[in-house]
């Protein structure tokens, strides 16, 4: 599959199959992510990898606080990959912040994240972004130690489900030329 397949294919599954993800597949996903680029290349981000059945009920709780419809995917996905990042690094240059927009975690981890999907799917794994859920009670399940932010989550798994993704709107919508708002 090509890269362009894979950007155009991938969808969010909510749906899994109880099959098991061998630790092989999971590795070759976390080393797309790893492979991400990243402020100063400083690699900022983390990933606790979750199979244990209580801590993903633990997570789906977390997501049903935040009322996020995706709880049942973290509960039945075989994997969860929950994003983590190093705080102060990203965004900085010999410890100074080194732009307005602040510490750019945000960014790099979401980078990883993406390459860590697109390979997902393109290995026949289905996987959704899920970033509404109470992160200081995820830090808390997982032992996120102080200095660390939980970002984001994706559950892992063999797709149950056939997912139509929405539309996109047109480049004209969206690309100016020059100056913003000149079409």
């Amino acid at each position: 599959m090509d890269v362009m397949q894979a950007i155009k294919g991938r969808r969010s599954v909510r749906k899994y199959k109880p099959d098991p993800v061998s630790d092989e597949t999971v590795e070759t996903v976390l080393e797309a992510a790893r492979w991400a680029p990243s402020w100063t290349n400083n690699q900022c981000w983390r990933f606790v990898v979750v199979r244990d059945p209580q801590l993903k009920e633990d997570l789906a709780a977390a997501l049903e606080r935040a009322r996020n419809r995706a709880a049942p995917a973290i509960r039945n996905a075989p994997v969860v990959i929950v994003a983590c990042a190093e705080l102060g690094k990203s965004g900085y240059y010999k410890g100074q912040m080194s732009t307005d927009k602040g510490d750019w975690f945000m960014f790099d981890t979401a980078l990883a994240m993406q390459n860590l999907v697109l390979a997902a799917y393109a290995m026949g794994l289905g996987t959704v972004h899920i970033g509404l859920f109470d992160a200081k009670e995820v830090a808390r399940i997982l032992d996120v130690p102080d200095g660390v932010a939980v970002v984001e989550m994706t559950p892992l798994g063999y797709p149950d489900e056939e997912v139509r993704g929405p539309g996109r709107k047109e480049l004209s919508e969206i690309v100016f030329q020059e100056k913003y708002g000149k079409k």
